[in-house]
């Protein structure tokens, strides 16, 4: 069973697809073990290294867990899980810039909106906080910054689709210029719900080139 892959895309993402069809024609249940990484790479005819960070994606994801001395087996179904793994295949290479960074942008938009009605006093001032740290980079700013906005949804898929963009755009970057986030913050401090959008339409992410 030979991996097949377009041109463009990551070795690894081929043999995840390959792993999944595997999981699937051997009606693996959560609990079930899988092949060690030799047997898997001699099954799917691919090199170790690429099943080796297949499997590590799976792992962070949650889909296998690794017992020490025991070998590697598959997690219960966790809530949310599915938008994790689409990602790992909607979010290929040829996504560009522009189309992640969209996106982003869209997301955190809304978010700031669904935010409102929830934001606090308190909540004011951990964005304030997230701003304050000389030391951490504009991009890790950003992510504590509307992590906490996110938190403020009270909608834990929305947070967890951004969080799945945010960190495949991490290194185009994707932050906003210091004063827009200060902007933000007052916006929500003079209840002025109508200069969200203006806010966002007005201001352009910064990318790392």
């Amino acid at each position: 069973m030979a991996v097949t892959m377009s041109p463009k895309q990551k070795v690894y993402q081929g043999v995840l697809q390959e792993i999944r069809n595997y999981i699937e024609l051997e009606n693996l249940r959560p609990g079930d073990k899988l092949p060690s990484e030799r047997e898997l790479s001699e099954k799917l005819a691919a090199g170790r290294s690429s099943v080796r960070e297949a499997l590590r994606a799976m792992e962070l994801i949650g889909l296998i867990e690794t017992r020490h001395g025991e070998g590697t087996f598959l997690s219960k179904y966790r809530p949310y899980q599915t938008v994790e793994l689409l990602s790992s295949f909607v979010l290929k290479e040829n996504t560009t810039r522009l189309e992640l960074l969209t996106v982003k942008k869209l997301l955190e938009k809304e978010a700031v909106k669904l935010a409102y009605a929830h934001i606090d006093a308190k909540k004011l001032e951990k964005l304030e906080q997230n701003l304050t740290i000389p030391s951490v980079s504009m991009k890790d700013q950003h992510f504590a910054f509307f992590s906490t906005i996110f938190e403020c949804t009270e909608n834990l898929l929305f947070a967890r689709i951004w969080g799945l963009i945010n960190d495949y755009a991490h290194k185009v970057g994707g932050h906003y210029s210091r004063e827009f986030y200060q902007k933000l913050i007052l916006a929500y401090k003079n209840q002025h719900y109508a200069s969200i959008e203006q806010l966002f339409s007005e201001e352009k992410m910064i990318e790392t080139l």
